[in-house]
């Protein structure tokens, strides 16, 4: 599925449409540059769930968790780790064995240690706007 996002907004809409559609116990993938949009991306999926705080990148935290109506939401950002078996020495396990949607960026910095995702998820830059590709999982 290919789609244009003209905007932030648009982005976060998406993200609210995709909240409709997953399961709660689901992995996605996301891919893009610095500043495509994955995290704006996940803030629409939260706001979507009822979720009214901020929503940052967890670039330096590696990882932000939300409980939202019951649901548990972990959103990953890899993009600071160097070698993926630091993923098991934090239990990156424990986070998948629960009923839980994980969203993942930088992905690839993970290699070996991730499941399949059940979404992978490319947002690319144009201009202002956002290309942005969905695919199920492999």
């Amino acid at each position: 599925m290919q789609k244009y996002l003209e905007n932030a907004e648009e982005t976060e809409q998406f993200g609210a449409e995709l909240f409709m559609s997953l399961p709660s116990k689901s992995l996605v993938f996301l891919y893009g540059d610095l500043g495509a949009g994955k995290t704006t991306l996940v803030r629409g999926f939260l706001r979507a769930a009822g979720y009214h705080g901020t929503v940052k990148s967890p670039t330096y935290t590696l990882v932000e968790e939300y409980e939202v109506g019951g649901r548990k939401i972990f959103h990953f950002d890899l993009y600071r780790v160097v070698d993926p078996e630091e993923l098991e020495w934090m239990g990156i396990r424990d986070y998948f064995d629960q009923d839980s949607l994980c969203f993942i960026e930088w992905p690839d910095n993970g290699k070996g240690f991730l499941p399949k995702p059940d979404r992978i998820i490319t947002l690319n830059m144009q201009g202002l706007a956002r290309s942005l590709n969905m695919e199920y999982g492999l």
